[in-house]
């Protein structure tokens, strides 16, 4: 019932979730590898805020040793407490909600920019693309500028949030990132972020890495592993989470034009249109958690040290969390609480640099072009068991906007 690399789940997982909701919340998988699935909202809402029982320690994936395959130290989002809290205090004196809001007005342009873009190509009788040309630029961008890469550097990112693409539609198989295609690219972004994070740290500037370095919370200092980690973080798990962010959004609108003119009409709806959008095709559908002691849930007995997948894309749409109409989109639903940006220790660390991001593409897209639509037949997903998004999105409606 539940093959997270089956192309018909992959292209819609909803009926899926619903069948495990309804039948089989605690689900075993007896393939290769074996692991569970938790997909009710209140079942993985308590579980992934106790880490004590389900610990983040051994991974995000159903792969029994990723992290020791993977020959790395664990980043911050594969640790538990208190070792995670000490280090994500530090990381959060660094990487502020005020030093993410000082990048609006640069954002701001940059989308300008792209929309205008898309724009002449629409006028040379091409189809611009909503997530290529648009959705995916704008985190690879904001996360270029935040590390204080230099501009003639930054044609490097695109060859590298490929490679972290492929290897994410790999399964996140070790064996993807030893000898896939995406080995050098992987290799050389950890190759110059180990050379830049040095040097900012000897000489700082006014950028985020340079702030980590420099970060101190009870006399404990990040090491340069650690901004590493975090960069790396940054860069697989920020860039295609918030630019599918905005392009399923978009999808979304498109499917509910009286939902688009009502958000086109007051933009003050964009922040909670933002979590309905996220709760109803969140980026990341499901990670994984390790039992460390045994576990009955309905009924059943889930044994110490097995693999549980967080099956988040079910947890958001979970009629008992979100009443019977939690498959239909509302900008203005009350949403008290969500899985989007997961919760408990793990919550999101960059998810106010993601909402800033998808908030100013919305209101600069639909202010340009209310209209704005996807041509879903000549669309193409990515193929990952935990990550829902897209390779190409063809927009619809740029010639029929009003201009800024």
């Amino acid at each position: 019932m539940y093959d997270p690399f089956d192309p018909a789940f992959q292209a819609d997982p909803y009926p899926v979730y619903r069948r495990l909701r309804d039948e089989d919340p605690v689900h075993r998988h007896d393939g290769a590898p074996a692991y569970w699935a938790l997909s009710r909202f209140a079942d993985i809402w308590d579980a992934v805020r106790d880490t004590a029982t389900f610990s983040s320690a051994q991974g995000l994936t159903f792969y029994p040793d990723e992290i020791g395959e993977l020959g790395l130290a664990p980043t911050i989002v594969m640790l538990d407490p208190p070792r995670h809290t000490r280090l994500r205090r530090l990381i959060s004196s660094g990487f502020t909600p005020r030093r993410v809001a000082a990048l609006e007005d640069r954002l701001r342009a940059f989308v300008r920019d792209r929309i205008a873009a898309m724009e002449r190509t629409a006028a040379d009788g091409g189809t611009p693309d909503l997530h290529l040309d648009f959705s995916s630029p704008l985190p690879t961008f904001v996360v270029a500028h935040l590390l204080g890469v230099p501009e003639a550097d930054r044609h490097r990112f695109g060859p590298w949030v490929s490679a972290l693409t492929t290897f994410q539609d790999d399964g996140f198989d070790a064996r993807a990132l030893t000898s896939g295609p995406g080995v050098a690219a992987i290799a050389e972004m950890f190759g110059y972020f180990s050379e830049l994070i040095p040097a900012r740290r000897a000489d700082p500037g006014d950028d985020l890495i340079s702030a980590l370095t420099a970060a101190e919370a009870d006399g404990e200092r990040l090491t340069d592993w650690d901004v590493l980690g975090f960069v790396f973080v940054m860069i697989a798990g920020g860039n295609d989470t918030t630019g599918n962010l905005i392009s399923h959004g978009v999808a979304l609108l498109d499917g509910d034009h009286a939902q688009r003119e009502r958000l086109a009409a007051d933009p003050s709806l964009i922040p909670n249109a933002l979590l309905e959008f996220l709760r109803l095709e969140g980026s990341v559908q499901s990670l994984g958690r390790t039992t460390t002691r045994p576990v009955v849930l309905h009924g059943v007995e889930i044994p110490a040290g097995e693999k549980v997948m967080m099956l988040y894309g079910s947890a958001n749409r979970d009629e008992r969390e979100f009443g019977p109409e939690a498959d239909r989109l509302d900008v203005t639903r009350d949403i008290p609480r969500h899985l989007g940006f997961a919760t408990g220790p793990h919550f999101c660390i960059g998810s106010h640099l993601a909402k800033l991001q998808a908030r100013v593409a919305f209101e600069e897209l639909l202010r340009a072009h209310p209209r704005v639509g996807v041509d879903l037949d000549r669309a193409e997903r990515i193929a990952s068991p935990f990550t829902r998004g897209w390779r190409t999105l063809p927009a619809t409606g740029m010639g029929t906007g009003r201009r800024r």
